[in-house]
C-alpha cells in the first residue's frame, strides 16, 4: 500500500479537461496565493500559512507514504505549452490519503478547484475520478456543510452520505467500489493516459 501511495512521485495523468502532476516546489507560490483567500480556507478548513510554512508542507506531503497529492492543471492551457508556464495552468489540487491504519483499503479523498475561472467546468469531477483509479475499494469525503457544490459533485459520483457532524460542521460521504462500480469507474477513466512526469511539457512526454 505504501508503494501505491507513492506512485505519483514521477507520474503525470492526462485527462480530457485536467492534467494531474505531482505537487512540487514550483507550484507552492501559486498555491500560497490561493490559500490567502478566506473563502477557500473556510471551505477547506485550512489555517493561513506563511510561504515558508507552505514550502515545508509541500515537502512533507511529497514524502508522506500515506498521502498522494496531485496538482490539477487546466489541460487546455497545458497543451499550449511551452508558450505558457505550468504554474499558470494550475487550477487546484486533489488528495488521497489513508486515515485508518486498520483498514488500508479505505482512502479519504479531497479536491479543491481554487482558480475561479476553472470552477463549474467538470475539473473537480474528472480529477476525483482519475484519483479513484488508484485501486482502493472504499473512499470517504468529508465536506463542509455549506459547500453544496462539492457535496452534489460527490453524490453524482455515487457517494452516499453516512454521517453529519454538527461539531465540525461537515458531512461525510462514502463510496464502496463493488464490481459494478469498478466497471463504471473504468469506463469513466478509459481515456486517461499515464506518462512520466519530467518537465511536464506535452512535447517532451
Amino acid at each position: 500500500m505504501v508503494a501505491t501511495m507513492r506512485l505519483n512521485e514521477n507520474t503525470l495523468l492526462l485527462g480530457k479537461k485536467v492534467v494531474l502532476v505531482p505537487y512540487t516546489a514550483e507550484h507552492v507560490p501559486r498555491y500560497h496565493e490561493w490559500m490567502r483567500s478566506e473563502e477557500l480556507r473556510r471551505l477547506t478548513a485550512s489555517e493561513p500559512l506563511t510561504l515558508e510554512q507552505e514550502h515545508s508542507m509541500q515537502r512533507s506531503w511529497r514524502e508522506d507514504a500515506d498521502k498522494c497529492t496531485f496538482i490539477v492543471l487546466d489541460a487546455e492551457k497545458w497543451r499550449a505549452r511551452p508558450s505558457t508556464t505550468e504554474e499558470s495552468c494550475m487550477a487546484g489540487d486533489v488528495n488521497l490519503f489513508l486515515t485508518d491504519l486498520g483498514d488500508p483499503s479505505l482512502g479519504e479523498i479531497e479536491v479543491m478547484i481554487a482558480e475561479p475561472s476553472c470552477r463549474r467546468r467538470g475539473f473537480g469531477t474528472e480529477a476525483v475520478l482519475m484519483m479513484m483509479s488508484y485501486g482502493l475499494t472504499k473512499f470517504e469525503a468529508k465536506i463542509g456543510q455549506g459547500n453544496e457544490p462539492s457535496i452534489r459533485m460527490f453524490q453524482k459520483l455515487h457517494f452516499e452520505q453516512v454521517a453529519v457532524s454538527s461539531v465540525f460542521q461537515e458531512v461525510t460521504l462514502r463510496l464502496t467500489v463493488n464490481e459494478h462500480e469498478r466497471q463504471w469507474l473504468l469506463e469513466q477513466t478509459s481515456h486517461v493516459e499515464e506518462r512520466c512526469y519530467g518537465d511536464g511539457s506535452p512535447q517532451s512526454q
